[in-house]
């Protein structure tokens, strides 16, 4: 009976429930507000992410860019017309020239002894000439006398004085002496031939004289210089090069679905990376008629083999517009970032 009396004891919590009554009301806020800043940042960045994506695929939509793309400028070979051991070389690399400065010089002492031979081959030629003056005026003078003997024999043959075969003698002199004259002529033609021959050669010997001095074909900066004293050197070979600072332009390579709306004359944003923080600006002048493959060493021929289409790219020449800026020089081969403004 005892035991029935006895109160009923309580039934023990869960750990969960035990937790439950001992979490304070602040605890479960906290959580709320957790998730409620989650959920916010979650919808900002989807929010942000598609006002980015909208915002560049309008980008994309109205522009062209291409990261393919790098600075071009005029590089002129410096080539010798004449072989010949150099004797001097007068510049160094990366040194700035101006246009017609001497660079190289090539032993000249054969082209020398070439133009003395010339000039003494013209001065025979020359005498040539006067000789057959010469000649043709003693044909000249002798014809006159000739002719003058035939026309008295002619009369005297008339009243017979002389005979026929007088006269004929007479006559055949006569015409021995013109033709004298006119092969004395010929003779001056053939000589004044021979003397313009010869003063072409000595115009060549002179000119290839000249060709031992190797000068600056373009005002700019020397570069990969090939040469050294004592070196011997072939016509055509090259020695250095120019590198002319005066022109500078972008050719960008652009996909050729890109191409659509790409227009001569639309305006370029130009990132140029050696210089990340300067906006340089410019213009299409051109595009290219032939995608780059197309001038490949070794040209894709479709027509063999398996066929995998690739996206082609077309050059485009793109010039600056803004002027030139000696703290930032543009130099060949830079690699730029180029952005179409399309129409």
């Amino acid at each position: 009976m005892e035991s029935a009396a006895q109160e009923p004891r309580e039934k023990p919590l869960r750990p969960a429930e035990n937790s439950a009554r001992e979490r304070p009301p602040a605890a479960g806020f906290r959580a709320h507000a957790r998730r409620a800043v989650l959920w916010t940042l979650a919808l900002a960045g989807v929010a942000a992410a598609a006002v980015f994506g909208i915002r560049t695929v309008s980008f994309y939509r109205h522009h062209a860019e291409t990261d393919d793309a790098q600075v071009e400028a005029h590089i002129a070979p410096v080539l010798p017309k004449v072989a010949g051991y150099v004797t001097d070389v007068l510049v160094q690399d990366n040194e700035r020239v101006q246009a017609g400065k001497l660079l190289v010089r090539i032993d000249d002492r054969d082209y020398r002894s070439k133009v003395d031979t010339a000039q003494a081959t013209l001065e025979n030629a020359r005498a040539s000439v006067a000789v057959a003056r010469a000649n043709a005026e003693a044909a000249r003078t002798q014809s006159v006398r000739a002719a003058a003997d035939l026309e008295r024999y002619a009369r005297l043959r008339e009243k017979e004085e002389v005979s026929q075969q007088q006269y004929d003698a007479a006559k055949a002199a006569a015409d021995a002496a013109a033709a004298e004259v006119q092969a004395s002529e010929r003779a001056i033609q053939a000589a004044a031939a021979q003397v313009a021959q010869k003063q072409a050669d000595l115009d060549y010997a002179r000119l290839q004289l000249t060709y031992t001095l190797v000068a600056a074909p373009a005002s700019g900066t020397v570069s990969k210089k090939n040469v050294e004293v004592g070196q011997y050197v072939q016509a055509g070979q090259p020695l250095l090069a120019i590198v002319s600072e005066a022109e500078a332009w972008v050719v960008a390579n652009f996909k050729e679905t890109q191409l659509k709306k790409m227009r001569v004359g639309q305006s370029v944003e130009i990132d140029v990376d050696a210089y990340p923080k300067t906006k340089f600006h410019g213009r299409v002048e051109s595009i290219a008629a032939a995608t780059g493959a197309k001038f490949a060493l070794l040209p894709p021929d479709n027509a063999t083999g398996n066929f995998t289409k690739v996206v082609q790219r077309v050059p485009v020449k793109i010039v600056f517009t803004d002027p030139p800026r000696a703290d930032k020089p543009l130099r060949a081969g830079m690699s730029v970032n180029a952005i179409v403004a399309l129409d």
